[in-house]
């Protein structure tokens, strides 16, 4: 029964109190539900230990965001894809065509490295950083039974070294939908003045 009252108690105070430190415990509750519960639960579920990603560069982005124009895009980024064989009738019908944003929030699903196809974008882990890359898959070949991923972010001139041979063993998972836009700044906004010059602020278009 005390244990009883005392929870009574609490949740009275943390619901009904004006104080600053029941909006400090209420912040802190919730911080630990989302960390610790909602998001190990969640991951569980689709199959991967990121189910949320934060988009943190502008690596993925088109031109306007939403408002892309496919066609002004495509004659600028032709040349990359067409290397590898995609065609612009082929891009068009890849998940998230129009790429997204930098702090965007993206859905995160299990990715099955043999259903994984040319296309789809992918998160993936590198030696020698600490966050993982989220980029789309190029090409895909297989070298003793393994399946080889090569990715390219749609915004970026071409590849970089770490994305050339991504093994199995180096995904994260599959990028499936955004449910966020924006939102992730809520984040990225204490970390901004911590980044080179060249990755601070909005995206802009390369031409």
């Amino acid at each position: 029964m005390k244990i009883k009252k005392s929870l009574s108690d609490f949740w009275h105070w943390l619901w009904n109190s004006d104080s600053w430190w029941s909006y400090i415990v209420f912040v802190l509750l919730i911080f630990i539900i989302v960390k610790f519960i909602f998001l190990p639960g969640m991951g569980l579920i689709l199959g991967t230990k990121l189910p949320l990603a934060i988009v943190e560069s502008c690596s993925m982005y088109h031109e306007n965001n939403f408002r892309s124009n496919y066609d002004s895009w495509w004659d600028y980024s032709k040349s990359k894809y067409e290397s590898y064989n995609i065609s612009k009738e082929q891009f068009r019908e890849f998940s998230m065509a129009k790429g997204f944003n930098k702090g965007d929030i993206l859905l995160i699903t299990r990715a099955n490295p043999d259903k994984l196809k040319v296309g789809d974008i992918i998160i993936f882990s590198t030696a020698g950083r600490s966050t993982p890359i989220i980029h789309r898959i190029v090409s895909i070949k297989e070298q003793n039974g393994e399946k080889i991923f090569s990715t390219m972010g749609d915004h970026n001139p071409g590849q970089l070294a770490q994305e050339t041979e991504i093994r199995s063993n180096q995904l994260v998972g599959k990028a499936s939908l955004r449910i966020g836009p924006y939102m992730g700044w809520v984040k990225l906004i204490f970390f901004e003045s911590s980044r080179s010059a060249s990755e601070k602020g909005f995206c802009k278009n390369n031409f």
